[in-house]
């Protein structure tokens, strides 16, 4: 922008500056500027102690407010916990010394919709924070020679044309500390629950350099979701970024709130992102949680339909500053993204009106660095960074399925695999509707226990197996035994795949359920009926055999032996319940013997 100072100063007090006053001024001006400037003083009523000196666009505040302004940045900048802070407010008193601080101002030329264009700020950098006169602020998100294009975190009837706009020197931030957990917040960090202000630990920019390759380490502990097929099949490590994509209402976001419900006693903290929602799915979901005991260590982060697209737009990077704080002091966190496809219309709309070139679909050049800067600072940090973790469940939506659109396919290269919701299967009542063979995590058995990855064998490919076949056979009326069998084993391993929502099983039930429908053990239990055999084979066998049980639980292990007796408790179970379905073979033969009787009668009668 342009930095050309305006040849003249002007001094803004009540009272006028006397002879040695205007000589330290003039000294001031020309030491400042290599130049002799001409010093004008304006009587304003305005001011009552202290004087304001504008010098083109830059502005030396010695006003009572002003110096009041500078004490309380002060204090801000300090990092302090409570048993220290009155201690440093009586140091920071007596060491304070007002100094001449140069204040940039300008002003709004246009305001639009929600995007103002300023002049007049030759330093302001992109991404800084102005103020408004009105107290609103704005984040610079466009510069150009002789103007910024700044986004409003504001309703646009607050900032008006003509309003006087200064430099704040500071990016945008974010308040982090734990007292946010079980809260529900804005994308500036303000408490939205009505539960009262929040006092944060420190303030973090919401955007930073995501850790390097050094400063990582391999992705292999896993963070189980409670979901038998993606545990089993797709399992997500600690640190991993696993996208949920699948067209409007395929289940999608309970998948993610059931994987932060199995968080509960796992000391992982977990942040629920929602961009573009409304107001009252965000309380259903805080509600939700909360019923469930998985608030207390969530984070909500909310930016509405109703909120501006400034706020929707900078609220994924506000909530991954929060997490980054705790992954920095060796916490692990899990976050989702709920849904990232609002998240980069939000900012389409922005860039529009921010009159920037659209490309395909009408998205902005920069779309995929957008999401990239994002889900890159997800990591699995090294031991020397205290090992904490940050993983990430950001959600596309698609439409009519179609994977291959611009932000599917940006985010899918970006991220470490996905889970594939397909709504054929979820109108058809297999939920999660899981598609196995589209969804793939590209971490693998790295992210699995010992104990899953026995259990789980070969059940990926038998389901691909059975959906090519099912979809071969749909029209052939006579199939031999061999496909019937195979057909029977696919259908039933779909059964037993299928899960309620709020419903995470631990870690044993998941190996009980595989080893006993890999071994083939319910080959012959009725559709209908295998859901409730899945249950009533659960209960038996926790209670038969708890020690093993809480040892898968605890350490992720199964041993030969436990494996070997858990399925043989599942086969004999399965004898049992055959036995117990079977009807009564002299009973049968009354009730034969009845229609014949009554069959015979009928003859007679003819």
């Amino acid at each position: 922008m342009n930095n050309d100072k305006t040849q003249r100063a002007y001094l803004y007090s009540d009272a006028e500056p006397t002879e040695e006053q205007t000589k330290r001024l003039e000294s001031f001006l020309e030491r400042t500027y290599h130049d002799r400037i001409p010093l004008r003083w304006k009587k304003t009523s305005a001011i009552q102690d202290g004087f304001r000196l504008e010098v083109g666009s830059d502005v030396y505040d010695w006003t009572l407010e002003g110096r009041m302004r500078q004490f309380q940045e002060r204090i801000n900048s300090m990092d302090a916990g409570e048993q220290v802070f009155i201690p440093l407010i009586r140091r920071a008193v007596n060491e304070f010394s007002p100094g001449v601080v140069r204040e940039e101002k300008g002003e709004a030329v246009f305001v639009g919709d929600e995007i103002a264009r300023v002049r007049g700020l030759p330093g302001v950098q992109y991404g800084e924070v102005v103020e408004f006169s009105n107290g609103v602020r704005g984040m610079v998100q466009d510069l150009r020679a002789d103007s910024a294009g700044v986004v409003l975190f504001s309703a646009n009837g607050d900032v008006a044309q003509g309003s006087v706009v200064k430099r704040t020197g500071r990016t945008a931030g974010m308040p982090v500390g734990i007292r946010f957990l079980g809260r529900v917040v804005n994308a500036l960090g303000e408490p939205i629950d009505g539960k009262g202000p929040i006092n944060h630990d420190a303030y973090r920019p919401i955007e930073v350099a995501a850790p390097g390759i050094l400063d990582r380490q391999p992705v292999n502990h896993p963070l189980e979701t409670g979901i038998l097929c993606i545990d089993s099949m797709f399992p997500i490590g600690r640190g991993q970024r696993e996208l949920i994509i699948g067209d409007r209402q395929t289940g999608k976001t309970a998948i993610a709130i059931d994987t932060i419900i199995n968080q509960n006693h796992r000391n992982v903290i977990c942040i629920y992102v929602a961009i573009g929602q409304k107001s009252s799915s965000v309380a259903q979901i805080a509600a939700n949680l909360e019923k469930r005991g998985a608030l207390g260590h969530t984070i909500i982060v909310s930016a509405s339909a109703s909120d501006p697209a400034a706020e929707q737009y900078i609220a994924p990077y506000a909530a991954t500053a929060l997490g980054e704080h705790f992954m920095n002091t060796g916490r692990d966190v899990l976050i989702v993204y709920d849904d990232l496809s609002k998240h980069a219309i939000a900012y389409r709309a922005l860039s529009l009106l921010l009159e920037r070139s659209p490309g395909r679909e009408a998205y902005p050049g920069d779309v995929f660095y957008l999401h990239s800067r994002l889900l890159e600072r997800s990591a699995h940090l090294s031991e020397e960074l205290g090992g904490g973790s940050m993983t990430a469940l950001p959600i596309i939506e698609t439409q009519a399925g179609d994977v291959s659109a611009y932000i599917p396919t940006n985010v899918i290269s970006i991220t470490d695999g996905q889970i594939y919701l397909e709504s054929n299967l979820f109108f058809s009542g297999q939920r999660p509707a899981v598609n196995v063979g589209l969804s793939v995590s590209r971490v693998g058995g790295d992210a699995q226990t010992k104990a899953m990855k026995q259990s789980a064998g070969s059940l990926r490919i038998d389901l691909a197996q059975f959906r090519e076949m099912e979809a071969f056979t749909q029209f052939s009326s006579d199939l031999d035994d061999v496909t019937k069998k195979q057909l029977r084993y696919g259908q039933v391993l779909m059964r037993l795949l299928r899960q309620d929502q709020y419903k995470p099983y631990a870690q044993h039930r998941m190996v009980i359920l595989l080893l006993a429908a890999l071994n083939h053990t319910m080959d012959e239990i009725p559709l209908d009926e295998v859901l409730t055999y899945r249950e009533d084979m659960l209960t038996e066998l926790e209670t038969k055999y708890a020690d093993i049980c809480r040892r898968v639980d605890r350490n992720g292990k199964l041993l030969d032996r436990d494996k070997e007796l858990l399925l043989k408790a599942a086969k004999e179970f399965a004898v049992r319940w055959g036995r117990e379905g079977e009807p009564d073979e002299g009973a049968a033969g009354d009730v034969i013997e009845e229609i014949k009787e009554i069959e015979e009668s009928l003859d007679g009668k003819r």
